[in-house]
């Protein structure tokens, strides 16, 4: 996997880097680099059974995120990333519109990445905020 800019977008808006439950669940991709991972998860469709955003849900867009780094990250080792170790502090609930996550790395080495993912909602108050942990290893033969 590269990571040239023209490559990048196309697989941002091919929604490979998402996989199918990202697909199913609407995430969006708005930008990509080993500094930053942003994107957005619509609230409709991803409610648990009280109108709120499911909290599964907060995690699935955060370890997107946070993977979607990492494996831009590891990349440059020939590596690929896996999701090894995930937390999530729900803060308020969002009910509609669409939420927005933000990754940042806290330590990129060469074989653990470890993210900060702040969620916020249409309004900009914080919903979630996450930690994630990848390994990177060496890709499947």
């Amino acid at each position: 996997m590269t990571t040239d800019a023209d490559t990048l977008r196309e697989l941002i808006d091919s929604g490979a880097l998402i996989g199918g439950l990202g697909q199913s669940m609407g995430i969006e991709i708005t930008e990509a680099s080993t500094e930053r991972v942003v994107g957005r998860m619509p609230v409709e469709g991803n409610r648990q059974p009280f109108g709120l955003l499911h909290g599964g849900a907060s995690c699935v867009l955060a370890e997107s995120l946070g993977s979607i780094g990492s494996t831009i990250h590891a990349q440059r080792f020939g590596r690929i990333a896996v999701g090894i170790e995930i937390n999530a502090t729900h803060h308020r609930s969002a009910t509609e519109g669409h939420v927005t996550g933000v990754a940042t790395p806290v330590h990129l080495g060469r074989t653990l990445a470890t993210w900060d993912i702040t969620i916020t909602d249409d309004n900009g108050k914080k919903v979630c905020t996450s930690r994630l942990t990848c390994m990177l290893r060496d890709a499947p033969q």
